[in-house]
């Protein structure tokens, strides 16, 4: 249910924003699209309600008061929390959002930003969590790495490995196609399901972290500069 009592048929985001009429906005779209909402506005507030509720998705405003969004999320995961996570940052920091994709949040966007396009990237982050048509494949395995898209899960040398669900359907993407190199802008358009003006430094982030999980098997991935990526033939 939202807090207006409104029928959740796509579930319960957690929308922790400060501007009181931001959180409206966002309220009120993700509201006529399904979504149940439930509104904090403040980072402590959040992280109890998101512990309390257990929602499908939160939207985090980064500049919270007390408690910021980053740390908000850096707790989830501290605890194995891995719900979905989407930034919203009025600050056109580049290192804003690599902290937060580093904590492990699905996406962000800008202020100012288009209420259509959250609720597209909310839809977009919870059907690669649900997972996509690569669930009907085979298991793969690329060297010391092991990923099965049916189970949603990565193994390297026979120890599994915690991945988002955007870095796992990155890294699922790559291990599809072996020795194909696909250009940032592929990715985003494929992987995250938008163009590039968003930014290709997204996918460079995620692709740091994807290797930095996998450790011994992070030659998997293999850089092509001036391209892309490309998983090991």
């Amino acid at each position: 249910m939202s807090d207006d009592g409104a029928p959740a048929q796509r579930g319960l985001v957690l929308v922790v924003e400060d501007e009181r009429p931001i959180a409206e906005l966002v309220r009120l779209y993700l509201t006529r699209d399904g979504f149940g909402v439930h509104v904090e506005h403040d980072g402590a507030a959040g992280l109890a309600a998101a512990r309390r509720l257990r929602p499908v998705a939160c939207v985090l405003d980064i500049a919270l008061p007390g408690l910021t969004g980053t740390e908000l999320c850096r707790r989830l995961r501290s605890t194995g929390d891995w719900t979905p996570v989407i930034f919203l940052t009025a600050r056109d920091d580049e290192v804003d959002r690599i902290v937060g994709l580093e904590l492990g949040a699905d996406d962000y966007l800008t202020k100012p930003f288009s209420p259509r396009e959250l609720v597209a990237r909310l839809r977009a982050v919870l059907r690669r969590c649900a997972g996509g048509p690569e669930l009907t494949e085979q298991p793969r395995a690329v060297g010391p790495v092991a990923l099965d898209p049916a189970r949603r899960t990565v193994a390297v040398g026979g120890e599994p490995v915690q991945l988002t669900s955007t870095e796992f359907d990155l890294l699922a993407h790559l291990m599809a196609r072996p020795g194909r190199v696909f250009t940032r802008e592929e990715l985003l358009a494929s992987v995250w399901g938008y163009a590039a003006h968003s930014g290709t430094r997204t996918v460079d982030v995620h692709v740091a972290q994807v290797r930095a999980k996998l450790g011994v098997g992070a030659e998997v991935i293999r850089t092509h500069r001036g391209v892309g990526y490309a998983c090991a033939a």
